[in-house]
């Protein structure tokens, strides 16, 4: 595609679409993701000629910002970047963006036009009542743009609302007659007129389709006749193929895709392939299917008995390939003789989102489910331990209860905490890319409970069911034993992939902040834990804060508090109040990846000249500050470090002095009862700290974290949920916490003697600690108790 970056102007944002995937860092970004940059910047990087081949862009999806190629940048008006985003999946997005029609149809639609929508694969008539956004203000730029329409005539009853979203009216209709959704499930009047010759010959290609998936089909073999039962029927090109699965002895289901012309459709009942089927419900056939396997003794022969609803399984399918999923079903089919099972698969290698015959028996993403024989399932060997192994360990199959704990149990520390946590096989075992979401979780919920409101507070926009698995799933199992399975983060991770907003979540590598972003705002909708401030600018709200600055030579072992502090001064922050949690990126630049080569953590965050309307303290005298320079910042001839004010004595001082009569103090808002000062003396400022309580830290994309889960300095633990591993392919991770008191030494050394430190030769984990931080998480218990 030829570039194109000549911008539209909307409020000093120009906005642009990726056309091709992009590599940042550690982070990979899909072709389809939008960004955008701020009008300042896109002209300050084209001033010169000819112009720059690269451009820093802030994507919209997770606020990271990245440096970008611009020929892979294509330009779009700020309303078409609002409908574009209301698409959750990349390539759905880029492709309507490339393809136009429909886009283009939808900028120029207006309430009370009337349209075709799509609700559940089928469509019907309705009226635009609403174009716009449907989500609060956040720290984003922009909101997606979706449509409010009220279904008609067929389509009514088959809506999700009344016109209203989250409490808040948009359009008023009968109940279940209103839904909103994105432009692509629409189809416009005008685009209908123009697409009716593409349309009907797709409707008339279904009609005459002789086979429908649950027919019983023959079809041959060299020569062979063989039956068998039509899994799924798809077209490709101008030809159609049936995906089938033989009646052939056996314990593997073996799939073969023939083409239409070469399938005969059966009778079912003549041919005597299966029994005949009496009941609509298939209540009557499963009695005399199961009557009859229970005289023969039929139905167990090759049936693992420990397989039972959500047991995670491998089934062989045809030319041996395999497959992995959880059962989510188990019974008997109309017009099979045996006991099945309905299977959610870990890629898209199903035929069905759990219907058969037009009946669901259970729910997942198309393409995810299939039934299979029962027999054909077998425990997933990569979350088994054998008797034999070496591991010292309980067997974990007595553990399967776990996940059904009704009751809380409260965050471990100290000696339970070392009781409880420590060892192999502890901690929060990882499959799959799983690394960025078990640190993540084992550090905000091991030994704190700073967050625990996810678990329990039923917030505005909560998805319950989400909310129940990461309690009974995973925080409670953590907290009482100590450990949490693979199989219930993949429940997670499912359920998130599930939302819409990503279809990688239960397979691909993530980062932590894009995880929490998702959780804590889209799914559990639960109160920013950030509230910001740029000058006079409105509040802006956020989960985590992303450290933004340039290379500062000075600056050679920073430590997290400088770090934040020259971030809030470069972008002129302040916290709007004082966060219960404070989850803090560390900066990072290109394929450098990290900025520093040692960060040292700041055990407590003083956060007090942070604050917005806060007393401060002069930095001089220690009285009540009136006063701020922001260009006495660097200057150390005042303290090593910290923002600099001053009372209004110090200020004249300090800024009488030749080299800094040219700044220019901001004037600070003091407190009332700060400002009736009497005159026997200088008034103590009180300061508010926050408390470090867990690192997360990345080495080659993967991701550990430690945890603090004592008040000394040696109380430390650390936690890699791939630490090692049992078995090969067909194995599973075995997840570890050890102590790291090792961290302490380090923590005590003067910072020159710390930046002489070579990190090879640091002891234990220390080196991971110091030199791979990530992301740091800061509590105040203060706050905690309110939020």
């Amino acid at each position: 595609m030829t570039m194109s970056l000549l911008p539209s102007v909307g409020d000093g944002n120009y906005y642009f679409i990726l056309t091709e995937d992009c590599a940042y860092g550690s982070k990979y970004f899909q072709a389809g993701n939008m960004c955008y940059c701020i009008e300042r910047s896109y002209l300050r990087n084209f001033a010169d000629i000819p112009p720059t081949r690269f451009l820093r862009v802030i994507m919209l999806d997770d606020s990271s910002t990245v440096t970008v190629n611009v020929e892979i940048l294509q330009s779009v008006c700020e309303e078409m970047a609002a409908f574009l985003l209301s698409i959750s999946s990349h390539n759905e997005r880029l492709n309507c963006f490339q393809e136009r029609l429909n886009l283009e149809a939808a900028l120029q639609a207006v309430p009370g036009q009337r349209v075709m929508v799509e609700v559940d694969r089928q469509h019907f008539p309705g009226v635009i009542r609403y174009i716009g956004s449907i989500q609060k203000s956040t720290l984003n730029v922009l909101t997606p743009f979706v449509f409010g329409v009220e279904l008609q005539d067929e389509g009514e009853n088959r809506g999700r609302s009344d016109g209203s979203y989250l409490g808040i009216e948009y359009f008023k209709c009968k109940p279940n007659c209103g839904i909103f959704l994105p432009f692509s499930r629409i189809q416009f009047i005008s685009t209908l007129d123009n697409d009716l010759g593409k349309q009907k010959p797709k409707v008339d290609a279904e009609e005459v389709v002789p086979v429908k998936v649950g027919d019983a089909v023959s079809f041959y073999v060299n020569d062979v006749r063989r039956k068998g039962i039509a899994m799924a029927v798809y077209r490709e090109g101008t030809q159609w193929f049936v995906k089938v699965c033989p009646e052939e002895e056996g314990t593997t289901d073996i799939f073969r895709e023939i083409p239409m012309d070469s399938v005969m459709k059966e009778d079912l009942h003549s041919q005597g392939l299966f029994p005949p089927f009496e009941s609509d419900t298939g209540v009557e056939h499963s009695k005399q299917m199961k009557q009859q396997m229970g005289e023969s003794g039929d139905e167990c022969e090759g049936v693992n008995p420990s397989l039972e609803v959500n047991s995670m399984v491998q089934i062989t399918l045809d030319k041996g390939n395999q497959v992995s999923g959880i059962i989510r079903w188990l019974g008997y089919l109309p017009h099979t003789k045996h006991k099945m099972a309905g299977v959610e698969l870990d890629e898209d290698k199903g035929v069905t989102a759990g219907e058969w015959l037009g009946k669901y028996y259970f729910h997942c993403a198309p393409k995810r489910g299939i039934f299979v024989k029962l027999q054909s399932c077998q425990p997933d060997v990569r979350f088994q331990c054998s008797h034999g192994c070496d591991l010292s360990l309980v067997e974990y199959r007595e553990q399967d209860d776990v996940p059904h704990i009704p009751l809380s149990f409260p965050p471990l520390r100290n000696e339970e905490a070392v009781h409880i946590l420590r060892g192999r096989m502890k901690g929060i075992q990882g499959h799959c890319n799983s690394c960025y979401m078990d640190a993540a979780l084992f550090s905000l919920f091991s030994c704190t409970s700073v967050l625990d409101s996810m678990l329990f507070t039923p917030f505005p926009l909560c998805d319950r069911n989400v909310q129940n698995i990461l309690r009974d799933e995973i925080v409670n199992p953590l907290r009482k034993n100590g450990f949490v399975m693979a199989r219930s983060v993949m429940h997670l991770r499912e359920q998130l992939t599930e939302k819409g907003q990503c279809s990688s979540f239960t397979n691909a590598e993530k980062d932590p902040e894009e995880f929490l972003n998702l959780i804590m705002h889209q799914v559990l909708g639960i109160e920013p834990l950030l509230r910001l401030q740029s000058g006079a600018q409105k509040e802006q709200d956020c989960y985590c804060y992303q450290i933004f600055m340039d290379k500062q030579e000075d600056l050679v072992v920073p430590d997290v508090q400088q770090l934040v502090e020259h971030s809030f001064l470069s972008s002129d922050l302040k916290l709007v109040e004082i966060p219960s949690c404070f989850i803090i990126q560390m900066p990072r630049f290109g394929k450098e990846y990290k900025m520093f080569s040692k960060i040292i953590p700041s055990l407590e965050l003083d956060i007090t000249d942070l604050l917005l309307d806060s007393p401060r303290e002069c930095c001089i005298c220690s009285d009540v500050a009136t006063w701020e320079c922001s260009k006495c910042f660097k200057d150390k001839i005042f303290s090593p470090m910290g923002l600099k004010q001053f009372c209004s004595t110090c200020s004249k001082q300090v800024h009488s002095h030749y080299r800094r009569k040219t700044h220019k103090p901001t004037r600070l808002h003091v407190p009332e009862e700060f400002r009736r000062r009497s005159s026997r003396g200088s008034q103590d400022v009180p300061r508010e700290k926050m408390e470090l309580f867990a690192v997360l830290c990345i080495e080659t994309s993967h991701y550990v974290s430690f945890v603090k889960y004592g008040p000394e300095n040696e109380h430390w633990m650390f936690f890699d949920s791939m630490a090692d591993r049992h078995g090969g392919e067909n194995g599973f991770n075995i997840p570890t916490v050890t102590l790291c008191p090792e961290v302490a030494k380090y923590l005590d050394l003067p910072l020159a003697m710390l930046a002489l430190e070579q990190p090879r030769d640091m002891d234990g984990v220390a080196k991971r600690l110091f030199c791979d931080a990530y992301m740091y998480m800061y509590q105040s218990k203060k706050m905690a108790l309110y939020k």
